[in-house]
């Protein structure tokens, strides 16, 4: 069997992520990978030993190019599937090509956002499949008129292994410079708007109150940046708040984190909840999307509703206040991540629907 992939995001992180797990699983598995991707992206070079990589320039969702070099790198490989795996462009012109060129196709979404009737027509009836990775995602595809016969679920997944890190507090505390013994909670997502930072910046003030030895520290990149510093500033919270940036190192950094918090509006499932949920930290996130499929309220963690910054100030001043429910809601994650978010369980799930679509 051969698969076509295209993934078109630049770092890895997130859905390519998932990506070269996938690939890799299914290289394994004596399956032939051809990865169409971004020039000089991250997943390109990691998967070079695994995939035949083919790097196509494209600048946005409608750039034609993508279009043409994707027939053009169909018809030289001939592959018995093709498998889009993102947006910028993916999503539109991977089932385009799949069609001109005669060959089945999958489109997996990871993202909850609503699109028009008119796109989604467009975009998704070219797909023989649309794997969504959360139930959240699959409710709002079905709500926007795709047929349920055409959707599947395959979760996203993590790597268990790499989270089986020990805390190792003094590293911790000279890496981020931070006073020992300080706690701290964390948000792990791009700095943009929809991630809800503000929601915590919002209840910062009453937390700290309760809990003064705190420090909030933001991972991830991203436009919002400028605006998350200026509102510090304004709330009196600079020395309070530490703009780590994006850390390749979250399997070491994660086991040091008291809480993780999750504010987002929309979220098609949270791969950085995955994350620490293996590492075996308490969260808290809001009641959207593909949250509350990671997040069990009140068994690995408490989910509050969208920008309810009351009760979210209120639930994580219970956690940072209470270490043997913290711990019990950690021990609680990981064993969830155990059950139901492997890479095999995705892999194999990845490979009964390729066998499908080819039967």
């Amino acid at each position: 069997m051969k698969i076509l992939h295209i993934e078109t995001g630049r770092h890895l992180y997130g859905g390519a992520l998932q990506v070269f797990y996938l690939l890799r699983g299914l290289h394994a598995a004596g399956i032939e990978n051809i990865l169409v991707c971004a020039p000089g992206s991250e997943i390109g070079h990691k998967c070079s030993e695994i995939a035949t990589v083919v790097e196509l320039p494209t600048i946005g969702d409608i750039d034609p190019r993508l279009l043409v070099g994707l027939c053009q790198t169909i018809r030289h490989h001939r592959p018995d599937i093709v498998h889009a795996h993102s947006r910028r462009g993916a999503d539109w012109w991977g089932g385009v090509a799949a069609q001109l060129c005669g060959v089945k196709s999958v489109l997996t979404r990871r993202v909850d956002n609503p699109e028009s009737a008119l796109l989604v027509r467009l975009k998704y009836n070219r797909f023989d499949r649309v794997v969504t990775i959360s139930e959240g995602i699959r409710q709002v595809l079905l709500s926007e008129g795709v047929a349920e016969k055409n959707l599947e679920l395959i979760h996203s997944v993590v790597d268990l292994e790499q989270y089986n890190c020990p805390a190792d507090r003094s590293w911790f505390e000279r890496e981020f410079s931070l006073p020992p013994g300080e706690k701290t909670v964390a948000i792990i997502a791009q700095l943009i708007e929809r991630k809800g930072h503000r929601f915590l910046l919002a209840g910062a003030e009453k937390i700290l109150a309760a809990v003064p030895n705190l420090r909030f520290i933001f991972f991830g990149q991203g436009p919002g940046r400028q605006e998350l510093e200026a509102e510090c500033q304004a709330r009196g919270l600079a020395e309070r708040v530490i703009f780590a940036g994006f850390r390749d190192d979250l399997p070491r950094v994660l086991p040091n984190l008291d809480l993780i918090v999750h504010p987002a509006l929309m979220e098609g499932l949270g791969v950085s909840l995955l994350q620490a949920a293996a590492a075996g930290r308490p969260m808290i996130g809001a009641r959207a999307g593909g949250i509350p499929e990671i997040i069990r309220d009140g068994v690995n963690g408490y989910l509050v509703p969208p920008a309810e910054v009351a009760l979210l100030a209120e639930k994580t001043i219970e956690l940072l206040s209470n270490r043997e429910l913290a711990q019990t809601f950690g021990a609680n994650g990981r064993a969830l991540v155990e059950k139901e978010f492997s890479i095999p369980a995705m892999i194999s799930s990845y490979q009964r629907l390729y066998a499908q679509l080819l039967r």
